[in-house]
């Protein structure tokens, strides 16, 4: 009962605007480099 404010809470995931895509808000899209439509950094070809 003393921690039961410690619960594990569920990942929060959102749809991407332009790929459709499920990833986490306020976090860098590592497929496509962008952040809140700008180009953070350049992605590289496997």
């Amino acid at each position: 009962m003393r921690r039961s404010h410690h619960a594990l809470e569920s990942n929060t995931y959102i749809e991407d605007k332009d790929s459709g895509e499920l990833r986490r808000p306020h976090h860098v899209d590592l497929k496509t480099g962008m952040y809140r439509g700008r180009q953070i950094f350049a992605v590289k070809e496997d």
